[in-house]
């Protein structure tokens, strides 16, 4: 019955494990921009997020689609750290800061 008990709470640990918060540092860019390959200025970002461009975040050469894209829009065109969540390219974003 105990080595039930603690393979159950050791799965359990190991499932859990990647709903954790990771750090991400990069620069707030809109969809269109990014996928150019462009690191557009803050006046750009903004005003293509305002015209309809989705935020994303741009990590080196990666770029993170986000769930929940108005946490990201006041952000448009700086250099913020996020704590999200990461599930495959999607990053659920919990806090930015500058």
């Amino acid at each position: 019955m105990k080595k039930l008990v603690a393979l159950t709470t050791l799965a359990l640990a190991l499932t859990t494990a990647g709903a954790y918060a990771e750090s991400f540092k990069g620069f707030v860019s809109d969809t269109m921009c990014a996928n150019k390959g462009t690191k557009n200025s803050a006046d750009c970002a903004a005003k293509c997020i305002k015209g309809g461009s989705a935020p994303v975040l741009v990590v080196g050469d990666k770029v993170y689609k986000i769930t929940n894209p108005d946490t990201l829009v006041p952000h448009a065109g700086h250099d913020v750290t996020v704590e999200g969540t990461l599930k495959g390219d999607s990053l659920t974003v919990e806090s930015v800061k500058m």
